[in-house]
């Protein structure tokens, strides 16, 4: 099917052009349309990422189905919409699993990867009064920020958001919030689980586990620590 698409602002700069008309095949999704821009026009990838589509007039999904005829709008973020919230953040307060999910949902994704680690009760038959964290923080934003990039090389495309937090935590509350947004989701996996092992190995934050009967400063354990380590293949 032929669709004609209106652009705007930075896109319109990026394509160097106001529209953009070309055939998708029949069932062609708005996330499909922007996957064949960025593959297109790979200087306009960025801004499409935390871009939306409107679709006769309304915004509209990723998995939106695109019709020959429809009036179909690409919107970067409007004047003030700009989210700079950082991604990878050390908070002192409980952690929004929907505020992580929201720094990496865009249309170019199709699959997003939520890990959320919890403060268990029992640790090898030790009951968990409650946990203490501390971190380097300025270090651990830093290394936070070189594993999105270890990420990215490995499965371009995808966008990650960490944050944990400091500070005394009682069972069940959430220690780190973890979100992977990859175009499919095999990908989300793997990339997932790359990310919380690595957090491990080379982010400077430390548990004290306080038991009913003990406590102990916990480090990593995967081994002998390393942070020198290139990541682990997967």
């Amino acid at each position: 099917m032929h669709i004609n698409v209106h652009l705007f602002a930075g896109i319109a700069e990026a394509v160097g052009s106001r529209t953009w008309s070309g055939e998708l095949p029949e069932g062609a999704t708005v996330a499909d349309l922007f996957a064949r821009l960025a593959d297109e026009h790979p200087g306009a990838a960025t801004l499409l990422r935390v871009s939306f589509a409107s679709v006769n007039q309304a915004y509209s999904t990723p998995d939106t189905l695109l019709k020959e005829g429809d009036e179909i709008a690409l919107l970067p973020p409007v004047s003030g919409g700009q989210d700079d919230e950082p991604r990878f953040t050390i908070s002192e307060e409980p952690l929004s699993m929907e505020a992580v999910f929201q720094k990496v949902r865009n249309p170019l994704c199709g699959a997003v990867n939520l890990f959320v680690g919890t403060v268990r009760e029992m640790t090898h038959g030790k009951r968990t009064v409650h946990l203490e964290y501390e971190a380097y923080a300025p270090m651990a934003v830093k290394m936070m920020e070189q594993i999105a990039d270890e990420i990215e090389a490995r499965w371009p495309g995808t966008e990650v958001a960490m944050t944990h937090r400091v500070g005394k935590l009682e069972i069940e509350d959430a220690a780190v919030v973890i979100a992977v947004a990859t175009p499919h989701r095999a990908a989300s996996y793997e990339a997932g689980r790359y990310a919380i092992e690595r957090l491990k190995e080379i982010v400077p934050i430390w548990k004290k586990e306080v038991w009913s009967d003990n406590t102990q400063w916990m480090g990593h354990q995967q081994g002998p620590w390393n942070p020198l380590r290139p990541g682990s293949e997967g």
